[in-house]
């Protein structure tokens, strides 16, 4: 089978390299030239000169895979596509797009007859040798088309993925997941500063999380991932404590509240990492002049 894959960043390169080793022929397009070099060089990716070149080398029925930040750049660049391709032709969309717009999408595109499938994609920069989680999204006839691709990239042929709903379910689904996420990262980040705090325990932090991840309820990819990363330093001195947030925890909380469902774990987390990129802090200045104001409390000058 073939398809291309346009974006090769650090998701789309690594998949390109996992599909090239499991038989699947990539034709690759990015911006930027030097990945494409690399990946025909190493792992025999098909090199393009442009999109439309990418398209042109392929066979129909046409799948086209979009890696690329969610908003604009995919928005743009389907539409783009769309114009290239004809009924019954695919394109996937792997990035972290809102649901919302994948819906949108999946209704502008089938007007034109062109198939759409979201893949919400988990794995980051291990995905590569692990696999991939992925939740897809779409018609089951366009998925047939996929399955090969999918069990490639996938853990196992049969496991790590499956067909979650209609268009938009997969984006739906792995917008939940890093809700989720997020919460599973704030609780063990509060759990081992709480424990570094009992400095009369004197605690070896990496020596704690490798047991937990043997046998205990808390063990997880995360915590491994700890682990490793407490070997080598656990002052963390050389980290600022800023938390950025890529943006699915935000349409989370929303979700949230646009169902009036109560998910307080998930909303403060994504409210801790604002806490923690407020370089001006100035609610916490209003609360010090108040506290003055009522209760004559010292103010500590910046």
């Amino acid at each position: 089978m073939r398809l291309a894959i346009i974006g090769l960043g650090k998701m789309g390169g690594n998949m390109t390299r996992r599909l090239c080793r499991g038989d699947i022929e990539v034709v690759g397009y990015n911006r930027s030239r030097g990945i494409i070099d690399t990946l025909e060089k190493e792992e025999g990716m098909i090199a393009s000169e442009s999109v439309a070149d990418a398209i042109g080398k392929l066979s129909s029925p046409r799948v086209v895979w979009l890696m690329l930040p969610d908003g604009d750049p995919t928005e743009n660049m389907i539409k783009d596509v769309m114009s290239m391709l004809s009924k019954g032709d695919l394109i996937v969309d792997g990035g972290n797009s809102n649901y919302h717009d994948t819906q949108r999408r999946g209704s502008m595109l089938a007007e034109k007859g062109i198939d759409y499938i979201d893949v919400g994609t988990s794995g980051g920069v291990w995905g590569l040798d692990n696999g991939y989680c992925m939740m897809v999204g779409g018609e089951k006839k366009a998925l047939t088309v996929l399955e090969p691709v999918l069990k490639v990239l996938a853990p196992g042929p049969e496991t790590g993925w499956a067909h979650v709903g209609p268009v938009g379910a997969g984006h739906f689904t792995k917008m939940v997941h890093n809700g989720i996420e997020y919460g599973m990262m704030q609780a063990f980040a509060e759990g081992f500063a709480l424990i570094r705090g009992k400095k009369e325990f004197d605690v070896d932090l990496a020596e704690l999380a490798e047991i937990w991840r043997h046998g205990s309820v808390v063990r997880s990819w995360l915590l491994d991932l700890s682990a490793e990363s407490l070997k080598e330093d656990q002052s963390l001195a050389d980290i600022a404590p800023y938390v950025s947030d890529s943006g699915e925890g935000r349409w989370t909380a929303i979700e949230a509240i646009d169902q009036g469902v109560s998910s307080p774990v998930m909303t403060l987390a994504l409210f801790m990492r604002f806490t923690s990129q407020d370089e001006e802090g100035y609610s916490n200045r209003i609360l010090s002049m108040m506290r003055n104001a009522f209760g004559g409390h010292a103010i500590k000058k910046s």
